[in-house]
């Protein structure tokens, strides 16, 4: 089903490559399994709802994939980070690339579960 704004997930897939649409799938999927996840599709991205906010976005593109993850830390020192930046009081976005699938690792899928508990409102926590 279209997105208000007319966008859907397969929108971002066509026209992107096998390898990078493999990978979005695969990182899509890491985000899903954690149950109560929404899509909201918009023209740049995909975002990822957990029951309280957005807390993840990604999309394939001609190198891989590209996206965001909200967390209460910025992440510094690993190459899948381009950019890490305050943007609330308690969160940073911390903005990735996955060039493979062998960097959706343990560390990577860590991150995805601080990030949904950024989606269900641990950043309002004291």
């Amino acid at each position: 089903m279209p997105e208000p704004d007319g966008w859907t997930v397969q929108d971002h897939l066509d026209g992107q490559p096998d390898g990078s649409v493999a990978l979005f799938r695969a990182v899509e999927a890491l985000i899903l399994a954690h149950g109560d996840v929404e899509h909201s599709v918009s023209k740049t991205t995909i975002t990822f709802k957990g029951p309280r906010r957005g807390f993840a976005g990604a999309r394939p593109d001609r190198h891989g994939v590209v996206g965001y993850l909200d967390l209460m830390r910025p992440l510094t020192g690993d190459p899948r980070i381009r950019s890490a930046a305050p943007y609330a009081r308690r969160l940073f976005v911390n903005h990735f690339r996955i060039r493979a699938a062998d960097e959706l690792d343990a560390t990577f899928a860590a991150w995805v579960d601080e990030a949904y508990a950024v989606g269900c409102g641990a950043h309002l926590g004291a």
